[in-house]
């Protein structure tokens, strides 16, 4: 399991540029969609677009409809933020934002994307989801969900910066894989960017934040990988995947027809090769079982949630992980066979009192 995220030092942040995504004006041209796959058909774009709105194909995705829902909840303070997110409704990353904004009790409003085309997001070079526009004062634009739950969490608690200025600590660097690919990350993304008091006040022994950062990070390295191959795992649940995708999503007949079994088919093989690249088990359910089990005996006996009573910022992840395969056979399966489920369900009634 990977060690906790890079450390915050003022002096690192001198050798590492601040980039700050604003957002820009909508005529400005149409970026090119990150790893889209030169030649693909009109049919091929449908079946993978679909399949893609899991987040970085991790999961199980469900074709959006484009609408624009409003949450409502408690008044923020004085200089509250107006904020509107950008997502793929079942991608786990997307679900982890949703999950630590109603816990919260942050209003906000939802941008479904069209996973194919992404015209929702057209306004926009950084390319994923989810995306949050932030604006307490002036507009930001925020990527990657840990950096916007970090910075977004930050700005709660401490009041001194800006929130431009907060995001300016989790500068986006460009690495290249092992196979060759530019990828985004982002410094001191697990990391809040707290003063000495304030940091004492959130985690008052050392302990606890090196724990909860360790388990933000498995969630994101780990757990979340886990999700394509279980929910693709049989031809069945593919083509049950699939079904659920066409009957929420905005198709037309023959289209859905297409989405339906051409990307069933499709992710029942990419779910194989995933399940290679990650060194999964024969039966993916075993390393699912292994891992919310792991998670549970984290979390201990004596504590509700790893935040104690109330959860932290490792729960609310782990939980958005989760909770994109409600409904399908595989999460009732790692209902029925680990132990999470009293944890699950303390979770699922702690985020809907603070949404009410």
């Amino acid at each position: 399991m990977a060690g906790a995220g890079r450390a915050w030092r003022p002096g690192a942040l001198l050798l590492l540029p601040p980039r700050t995504w604003r957002l820009r004006a909508p005529a400005q041209p149409l970026g090119t969609a990150a790893g889209r796959a030169a030649g693909v058909g009109v049919v091929g774009r449908l079946a993978l677009g679909a399949a893609f709105a899991l987040g970085g194909g991790a999961g199980l995705c469900m074709a959006a409809r484009q609408r624009l829902k409003e949450h409502s909840a408690a008044e923020l303070p004085a200089g509250s933020l107006q904020l509107t997110l950008y997502q793929y409704k079942t991608c786990p990353f997307c679900s982890k934002v949703r999950a630590f904004l109603d816990y919260h009790g942050l209003p906000y409003k939802i941008v479904e994307v069209n996973p194919i085309m992404r015209k929702e997001i057209k306004f926009s070079s950084y390319r994923k989801v989810p995306i949050l526009l932030a604006n307490a004062g002036s507009p930001l634009q925020l990527n990657d969900s840990s950096v916007i739950i970090s910075a977004i969490k930050t700005y709660l608690i401490s009041r001194r910066n800006s929130l431009e200025e907060i995001v300016s600590f989790y500068p986006p660097i460009k690495t290249v894989t092992e196979k060759g690919k530019e990828v985004m990350e982002y410094e001191n993304k697990y990391w809040l960017m707290l003063d000495e008091k304030e940091t004492k006040r959130v985690y008052p022994v050392k302990e606890v934040r090196v724990e909860e950062m360790k388990w933000r990070k498995w969630a994101d390295d780990w757990l979340v990988h886990l999700i394509s191959p279980n929910v693709y795992r049989t031809p069945k649940e593919a083509l049950a995947s699939f079904d659920y995708i066409v009957r929420e999503g905005k198709f037309g007949t023959l289209e859905g027809l297409f989405a339906k079994y051409v990307g069933a088919v499709a992710m029942f093989f990419v779910s194989k090769r995933l399940k290679k690249r990650h060194n999964l088990r024969d039966d993916v359910r075993e390393d699912l079982y292994e891992a919310v089990n792991e998670w549970v005996k984290a979390v201990g006996k004596q504590r509700l949630f790893m935040g104690g009573n109330q959860p932290n910022l490792a729960d609310l992840a782990v939980y958005g992980v989760l909770r994109v395969m409600e409904g399908l056979e595989a999460f009732d399966d790692m209902m029925a066979h680990t132990k999470i489920q009293p944890w699950y369900q303390r979770m699922e009634e702690v985020i809907q009192t603070t949404r009410a």
